[in-house]
């Protein structure tokens, strides 16, 4: 009951003031109305921040109201910095590797038999033909398909052989691809760890720089992080035995792989070396509970493509067995005992329900196109935060006190009452953060000082459009309702092109940018609600008493 009105709170707040403004603007509500939503919205308000008050609530409490907080940012609460380097040349001898399976497979379409295909120690691939008299075939086969290639005569005994490698614009831009799939599966992954207003953004060349506010201990998310997680299914080799090939080395085209560890140690796999599909064709993965003896299980959905791959090497291969691969470990390698069409995979392997999870997340949130390296990790330690926080704080009482002393001096009466409905801005500005689980930072601190200046303009334009009024011979009454109606228009504007300026920041911005455009953005429509509705409907209700014979402005 607590988490769905914890989900319900955020959105009842901001819809109930988003109606308000709305409907009491545009149809002119009674004052008397007006001061009993503001009353309604302000305890609602601080039930709201209660939680982040750290106040000790009751049970009852908790069982069935919301109790969000406000969350602190790195740079208030502390965290871990982290500074990765993503290995790009991997990137690119990797999608050279994957070249070189197509054009394995494209030759052997075309008839060209190759005595062998690898690749040297910059990944470039090195291909040695049988038959010298299929060396034109070979060349029109690779100018005709792999025109992304350069291609040099290579040396060696035998047949003709030739160095292959990509021209340098592509190379560039599998470099580019792969920094920014990395960048977005490094970003998907935190999602997943459920941290909020992380910073995860791009740092030179090769770099990632990745923000955890409230993480003290990294060691969860750099597993995470770092894993490549490359699939990869594999036929395994029952031909021959594993224990021999331990012993005096794997036959040609086949390699020794390991399962997970366990109580009797690690498995050994004897595995041929083609890879038979990978994991860029999976589109889902969930956890399943499975039974009591075999444990929880993953599931993995395919796409069109994989699924199709599926489909033919599961009908080819029946009876023997299929090694399912993540980074270099077998986590299971079952019989294929039918055709199994669809694209629906089951990975089992005896896991705990935390492994099965983790395993999902990682397949999930996509692979790494190439080894992450941690090059730099600090911890930020929460002095720091106390320090930011009480530096905040007096910035933001000092900029509060002066301005609701200068309104009061200078506007009388009229400053009082715009006193009062700024420090009703502010109050549900930070319980609408609260209900949003909003995270606050040192620029979310600029953000509500900036929304208490939007603030005091809104007011300065009413009271100065009344005492305007009031100099021109006009009633009391008169001079409120032409203020208000006269100083909305400039209001109004200012006010929608600042909101429009924070979406822009929201949407293109990053971590702590993010923060302040939300604090900008709810602080505008709190604003405009205790500026518009608020003290307009102190007025009215002096009004419809017949209680207002001056104003004092």
């Amino acid at each position: 009951m607590a988490a769905q009105n914890q989900n319900l709170a955020p959105i009842l707040i901001l819809l109930a003031i988003g109606i308000a403004i709305l409907y009491l603007h545009l149809t002119g509500g009674s004052g008397k109305t007006r001061l009993y939503l503001a009353g309604l919205l302000s305890a609602i308000g601080l039930l709201l921040l209660l939680p982040s008050l750290g106040v000790a609530l009751p049970d009852w409490y908790s069982s069935w109201l919301p109790t969000p907080k406000i969350q602190l940012g790195l740079d208030l609460q502390g965290g871990s910095h982290l500074l990765l380097e993503v290995k790009l040349d991997d990137a690119v001898k990797s999608a050279l590797r994957r070249r070189g399976d197509d054009l394995k497979r494209e030759l052997s379409t075309n008839k060209i038999a190759i005595a062998d295909l690898s690749q040297d120690s910059s990944g470039a691939l090195i291909v040695k033909l049988k038959d010298a008299g299929q060396r034109s075939q070979f060349l029109d086969v690779v100018d005709r398909v792999f025109n992304d290639f350069t291609m040099q005569q290579g040396s060696g005994e035998g047949g003709p052989s030739y160095v292959l490698n990509f021209k340098p614009r592509e190379a560039i831009q599998v470099r580019q691809s792969a920094m920014d799939q990395a960048l977005e599966t490094i970003r998907n992954r935190i999602d997943q760890l459920g941290v909020r207003e992380t910073t995860v953004q791009r740092e030179g060349e090769d770099r990632i720089l990745v923000q955890l506010p409230g993480i003290q201990d990294p060691e969860q998310a750099k597993e995470l992080i770092g894993k490549t997680a490359v699939l990869e299914f594999k036929l395994v080799d029952d031909s021959h035995n594993v224990q021999d090939a331990l012993k005096n080395g794997a036959p040609a085209g086949d390699g020794i792989l390991y399962g997970r560890p366990d109580a009797g140690g690690r498995e050994p796999y004897l595995v041929e070396t083609p890879v038979l599909m990978t994991g860029d064709v999976v589109t889902d993965a969930r956890v399943r509970p499975g039974g009591r003896l075999e444990g929880p299980y993953v599931t993995v959905d395919l796409d069109r493509r994989g699924a199709d791959i599926f489909d033919a090497l599961t009908s080819a291969n029946v009876g023997r067995r299929l090694a399912i691969i993540l980074d270099n470990t077998v986590y299971s390698a079952p019989v294929i005992k039918e055709r199994i069409p669809g694209g629906k995979v089951q990975i089992t392997g005896n896991f705990s329900i935390e492994d099965a999870h983790a395993l999902a997340i990682v397949l999930r949130s996509g692979a790494l196109p190439a080894p992450v390296n941690i090059i730099e990790e600090r911890t930020v330690g929460p002095s720091l935060g106390r320090d930011s926080i009480r530096d905040g704080e007096l910035s933001f009482v000092v900029g509060a006190a002066a301005v609701l002393i200068f309104m009061a001096l200078y506007y009388s009466g009229a400053g009082v009452l715009a006193d009062f409905g700024l420090t009703l801005n502010i109050l549900l500005l930070v319980c609408v953060m609260a209900a949003l689980e909003a995270t606050l930072t040192l620029p979310g601190i600029a953000g509500i000082v900036l929304t208490l200046g939007m603030s005091v303009d809104a007011n300065v334009l009413i009271n100065e459009r009344m005492r305007e009024e009031l100099r021109n011979g006009k009633s009391p009454r008169e001079a409120v309702k032409l203020g208000y109606e006269r100083a909305w228009s400039a209001v109004r504007d200012s006010n929608i092109s600042t909101f429009a300026a924070g979406i822009i920041l929201f949407e293109f911005g990053t971590g702590p940018v993010k923060g302040f455009a939300v604090t900008l953005c709810v602080g505008i429509l709190t604003g405009l609600f205790s500026c518009i509705v608020v003290t307009r409907a102190w007025y009215d209700y002096l009004i419809s008493q017949r209680r207002l014979t001056s104003i004092s402005v």
